[in-house]
């Protein structure tokens, strides 16, 4: 079974009766849907961005998990008042896995937050504060909760490939998306309103998927058994 890292969050969490502490956690549907789909999930909580390279050479695919806004002065902007606190050793710590995996052609899946990291660490921009451009909130309708909506993949596309079929409806929580395109990116599926809702690059052998949407929280299976699959071709893990 490949061995798929999972990136986590950096912040202060509350736990039992007493604990209230600095923790690295991930809400439990990354990894249960990594297992769902054929994988072994483990948690890769920020580290040193030079020992990315190391981590990577162990990992058979790579999952950039949703979370916390990026800080805007990594795609040259001052932050929205409605922009989070930024996580400087999140934000680091996955640029720098995001480098080495696709300098060793290891697998990338995006989720969210995840996607739009790819973008800009290809030098792209994002809308920090999403119903300023679209005129409504359906994206992130209500705090700590799933809406749905309908994606539509572009013909072509990994993406169109991966997810023929049945009419897609996707569960969402984002208020910012991506802006200016990075490049080497295509966008590869949009919501109704025109958002960027999947990412690929062009000119690049391997699987590396982003996805606007939180596919960990629901039934679908595809995207991410595709991810498992791609590590099992390539990956250096070797566990069975």
């Amino acid at each position: 079974m490949p061995l798929i890292g999972v990136t986590t969050y950096l912040t202060r969490a509350r736990w039992g009766a007493a604990w209230d502490l600095p923790a690295a956690l991930l809400p439990a549907a990354y990894p249960a849907h990594v297992q769902r789909a054929g994988g072994l999930a483990v948690m890769l909580p920020p580290d040193a961005p030079s020992t990315a390279p190391a981590v990577l050479a162990r990992l058979d695919a790579l999952v950039l998990a949703g979370g916390d806004d990026l800080d805007p002065t990594l795609y040259a902007a001052r932050p929205h008042p409605r922009s989070g606190t930024p996580v400087p050793e999140r934000d680091h710590w996955e640029l720098a896995l995001l480098n080495a995996a696709l300098n060793r052609g290891v697998p990338v899946l995006g989720i969210c937050r995840g996607m739009q990291l790819m973008n800009v660490h290809a030098g792209g921009t994002l809308c920090q504060h999403l119903p300023d451009e679209v005129g409504h909130d359906g994206h992130n309708p209500a705090p700590g909760t799933f809406a749905d909506h309908p994606v539509k993949p572009v013909p072509g596309t990994l993406t169109a490939t991966l997810l023929a079929g049945a009419p897609l409806d996707v569960a969402t929580h984002h208020h910012q998306s991506v802006a200016r395109l990075g490049a080497g990116l295509v966008a590869t599926a949009y919501a109704e309103d025109g958002t960027v809702e999947a990412l690929e690059y062009t000119g690049r052998a391997g699987f590396a998927l982003g996805v606007q949407w939180h596919p960990e929280v629901r039934d679908d299976l595809r995207v991410t058994e595709a991810l498992v699959r791609a590590a099992s071709l390539s990956g250096p893990s070797g566990l069975s």
